[in-house]
Protein backbone atom coordinates (compact mmCIF):
# COMPACT_ATOMS: atom_id res chain seq x y z
CA UNK A 1 0.00 0.00 0.00
CA UNK A 2 1.48 3.48 -1.15
CA UNK A 3 2.17 5.60 1.52
CA UNK A 4 -0.33 8.72 2.22
CA UNK A 5 0.45 12.09 0.89
CA UNK A 6 -0.55 15.56 1.87
CA UNK A 7 -2.66 17.53 -0.86
CA UNK A 8 0.95 19.30 -2.04
CA UNK A 9 2.23 15.33 -2.73
CA UNK A 10 4.66 15.42 0.80
CA UNK A 11 4.80 11.66 2.51
CA UNK A 12 2.88 11.19 6.14
CA UNK A 13 3.49 8.83 8.53
CA UNK A 14 1.49 5.61 8.03
CA UNK A 15 -0.60 6.43 10.84
CA UNK A 16 -1.25 10.56 9.83
CA UNK A 17 -4.60 11.68 10.45
CA UNK A 18 -7.01 11.16 7.83
CA UNK A 19 -7.81 15.17 7.83
CA UNK A 20 -4.32 15.49 6.32
CA UNK A 21 -4.26 12.98 3.67
CA UNK A 22 -5.31 13.85 0.24
CA UNK A 23 -6.28 10.82 -1.85
CA UNK A 24 -3.54 10.18 -4.83
CA UNK A 25 -4.38 11.10 -8.42
CA UNK A 26 -6.09 8.13 -10.01
CA UNK A 27 -3.40 5.91 -11.60
CA UNK A 28 -3.94 5.84 -15.26
CA UNK A 29 -2.27 3.67 -17.87
CA UNK A 30 -3.79 5.89 -21.04
CA UNK A 31 -5.36 9.11 -20.54
CA UNK A 32 -5.77 11.61 -23.94
CA UNK A 33 -4.59 14.88 -24.50
CA UNK A 34 -8.16 16.28 -23.49
CA UNK A 35 -8.73 14.10 -20.73
CA UNK A 36 -5.05 14.89 -19.02
CA UNK A 37 -5.41 18.79 -19.62
CA UNK A 38 -9.23 19.07 -18.08
CA UNK A 39 -7.92 16.73 -15.11
CA UNK A 40 -5.20 18.36 -14.87
CA UNK A 41 -6.14 21.39 -14.92
CA UNK A 42 -8.95 20.91 -12.56
CA UNK A 43 -6.67 19.88 -10.13
CA UNK A 44 -4.65 23.51 -10.28
CA UNK A 45 -7.83 25.07 -10.00
CA UNK A 46 -8.11 23.77 -6.59
CA UNK A 47 -4.87 24.16 -5.45
CA UNK A 48 -3.82 20.57 -6.19
CA UNK A 49 -0.98 20.92 -8.15
CA UNK A 50 1.23 17.99 -7.14
CA UNK A 51 -1.64 15.73 -8.82
CA UNK A 52 -1.59 17.74 -12.15
CA UNK A 53 1.83 17.22 -12.00
CA UNK A 54 0.96 13.01 -11.84
CA UNK A 55 -1.45 13.64 -14.39
CA UNK A 56 0.43 15.38 -17.38
CA UNK A 57 3.35 12.85 -16.60
CA UNK A 58 0.37 9.97 -16.89
CA UNK A 59 0.27 11.48 -20.18
CA UNK A 60 3.50 12.05 -20.97
CA UNK A 61 4.39 7.90 -20.41
CA UNK A 62 1.54 7.27 -22.92
CA UNK A 63 1.43 10.29 -25.70
CA UNK A 64 3.07 9.74 -28.51
CA UNK A 65 6.40 10.20 -29.46
CA UNK A 66 6.20 13.70 -30.83
CA UNK A 67 3.91 14.71 -28.24
CA UNK A 68 6.39 14.17 -25.54
CA UNK A 69 8.13 17.01 -24.92
CA UNK A 70 5.05 19.13 -24.47
CA UNK A 71 3.77 16.66 -21.94
CA UNK A 72 6.63 16.43 -19.94
CA UNK A 73 7.18 20.14 -19.97
CA UNK A 74 3.95 20.13 -18.49
CA UNK A 75 4.63 18.04 -16.13
CA UNK A 76 7.72 20.21 -14.84
CA UNK A 77 5.10 22.74 -14.81
CA UNK A 78 3.01 21.02 -12.10
CA UNK A 79 6.51 20.36 -10.42
CA UNK A 80 7.60 23.84 -10.56
CA UNK A 81 4.05 25.18 -8.66
CA UNK A 82 4.43 22.20 -6.33
CA UNK A 83 7.75 23.51 -5.15
CA UNK A 84 6.09 26.58 -4.54
CA UNK A 85 2.92 25.76 -2.90
CA UNK A 86 5.53 24.00 -0.50
CA UNK A 87 7.63 27.04 0.11
CA UNK A 88 10.33 26.35 -2.04
CA UNK A 89 10.63 28.95 -4.29
CA UNK A 90 14.55 28.47 -5.25
CA UNK A 91 13.28 24.62 -6.68
CA UNK A 92 10.09 26.71 -8.49
CA UNK A 93 12.04 28.69 -10.58
CA UNK A 94 14.79 26.25 -11.12
CA UNK A 95 12.14 23.92 -12.94
CA UNK A 96 9.44 26.46 -14.20
CA UNK A 97 13.05 27.24 -15.97
CA UNK A 98 13.69 24.33 -17.56
CA UNK A 99 10.15 23.60 -18.31
CA UNK A 100 9.71 27.04 -20.14
CA UNK A 101 12.58 26.36 -22.24
CA UNK A 102 11.26 23.21 -23.29
CA UNK A 103 7.34 23.94 -23.73
CA UNK A 104 8.46 27.14 -25.77
CA UNK A 105 10.19 24.90 -28.38
CA UNK A 106 7.55 21.96 -28.56
CA UNK A 107 4.73 21.09 -30.28
CA UNK A 108 1.86 22.35 -28.53
CA UNK A 109 -1.27 19.60 -28.68
CA UNK A 110 -4.87 20.68 -28.30
CA UNK A 111 -6.37 21.81 -26.29
CA UNK A 112 -3.33 22.76 -23.88
CA UNK A 113 -3.30 27.03 -23.48
CA UNK A 114 0.29 27.92 -24.88
CA UNK A 115 -0.53 31.39 -23.33
CA UNK A 116 -1.95 30.29 -19.99
CA UNK A 117 1.25 28.31 -19.54
CA UNK A 118 3.47 30.55 -20.92
CA UNK A 119 2.49 33.24 -18.33
CA UNK A 120 2.09 31.01 -15.32
CA UNK A 121 5.94 29.50 -15.61
CA UNK A 122 7.10 33.26 -16.64
CA UNK A 123 5.59 34.01 -12.76
CA UNK A 124 7.45 31.13 -11.42
CA UNK A 125 10.84 32.51 -12.64
CA UNK A 126 9.75 35.82 -10.73
CA UNK A 127 8.59 34.73 -7.38
CA UNK A 128 10.89 35.00 -4.94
Amino acid sequence: MPRPRDRYGRPLAPDAPAAQITPPAPEQASITSTEAWIEATSYLNQDLPFHAHEVFEQRWRCCPPEERDCWRALAQWGAALTHLARGNAKGSRQVASRARELFSDCLIIAPVDRDFVLTSLDRLMTDK
